[in-house]
């Protein structure tokens, strides 16, 4: 009797040891943060995993220094420049109206990252409505195929907007792990976690060139502004066709070019869009070599473009056309780069990689600085993940 009492025992305890262990296997994904580069142009990589909430939560913890120094000081010299506009009365409306038309996956992660972080919601929302009230002007390139010296698709994406509010001191590029939707990369700035460029892993890259002038302000925002929207797509989306019907069914504000490029071999293009809504017809679609082009009659195969400097564009387009390299997409990208030029990056969307870089200070752009080699892949192994 005592043999068999002391053996279920032990099979009790060999139960729940085992019970235990399987436990700690299957424990929660904890964010993790890298860095990569050197001295000024260090960036840090972030991995997250989970639910739109969890992965915000997940930011919130391991960046909170960062998030709360970078989006309190640009808020601040936000509503320096613009106290009226930008008071925080105004843009608690401007979120009340644009909400409606915002990913509720966006939303639950912008809570979980400001429960994560221990910072007042109002902040990251107030910092994210910023770019939907205000204009800003940038640069895209997409080359694909023949265009490329290995048929790679490759695509710039320059982002000219204000040095004077410090988002170039906190580079953060993010590499989001769903349990639902696409594993994509936003690169951005620590807390903001809409997009202005990024990849996911089908292989789709987007971008974007402000053309909202100041004339026309105060923007209708109701609808949906491509920073929110690249986020849903790089969920949801799996080929260039799929990013151009969202964008035909959806809303949209203001006046911009957008960019998209597809490293997939079957479906490889790429496609440029001007979105209108003031206008009659709200949006033209060029794919490459279209006469109807607005940069026609320099216009290429394998190639779509808009730049602060598209003469300039057309010229090496012309002459490099066939043989672009990272490398040679970089000195492209250097060479249409405006004076405020605050973040530039280079993709290449077959390899799921990136060269990304930062300005450095208030006076030195982005594209005096070094381009950083980022490997979505790379990072996400050093996170104990994979594609």
């Amino acid at each position: 009797m005592i043999k068999k009492l002391t053996l279920s025992l032990f099979l009790v305890s060999l139960l729940v040891f085992t019970s235990c262990s399987e436990g700690i296997k299957d424990t929660k994904f904890e964010g993790k943060v890298f860095t990569t580069g050197e001295g000024a142009d260090e960036v840090k990589v972030a991995v997250v995993k989970g639910t739109p909430y969890e992965m915000g939560h997940q930011l919130g913890t391991i960046l909170k220094e960062d998030i709360n120094t970078t989006l309190t000081y640009f808020l601040k010299a936000a509503q320096h420049e613009a106290p009226q506009l930008l008071s925080d009365e105004q843009l608690d409306k401007a979120w009340e109206t644009n909400s409606p038309y915002i990913d509720n996956r966006v939303k639950e992660e912008m809570k979980g990252i400001a429960e994560g972080s221990g910072i007042d919601i109002k902040l990251f929302q107030r910092s994210h409505i910023i770019p939907l009230i205000t204009p800003y002007s940038c640069s895209g390139v997409a080359v694909w195929g023949k265009g490329t010296a290995n048929g790679h698709t490759l695509q710039i994406r320059n982002l000219d907007f204000t040095m004077d509010a410090g988002l170039q001191d906190h580079p953060v590029v993010v590499i989001y792990v769903p349990n639902e939707g696409a594993a994509h990369v936003n690169v951005s700035f620590a807390g903001y976690i809409a997009s202005h460029t990024g990849m996911n892993a089908n292989h789709l890259v987007f971008g974007e060139k402000g053309e909202s002038p100041r004339s026309e302000m105060t923007y209708d925002i109701k609808g949906a502004h491509f920073s929110f929207l690249f986020r849903k797509m790089m969920y949801d989306t799996k080929t260039l066709d799929d990013i151009l019907t969202t964008i035909k069914t959806t809303p949209l504000i203001k006046r911009y070019f957008l960019f998209f490029s597809d490293g997939n071999k079957a479906t490889q293009g790429g496609a440029k869009v001007l979105v209108s809504t003031p206008d009659e017809v709200k949006y033209h679609i060029w794919k490459d070599n279209n006469p109807e082009d607005n940069v026609a009659p320099n216009t290429f195969s394998n190639v779509i473009y808009q730049t602060m400097d598209n003469d300039t564009a057309a010229v090496i387009i012309k002459n490099d056309l066939g043989a672009f390299t990272p490398e040679k997409m970089i000195a492209l990208s250097k060479a249409v780069a405006d004076d405020h030029n605050l973040m530039d990056v280079v993709y290449d969307a077959t390899t799921l990689e990136m060269w990304v870089a930062y300005a450095n200070g208030e006076g030195e752009r982005a594209a005096d600085r070094k381009y950083v080699h980022i490997s979505m892949k790379e990072f996400l192994q050093k996170a104990g993940l994979e594609l």
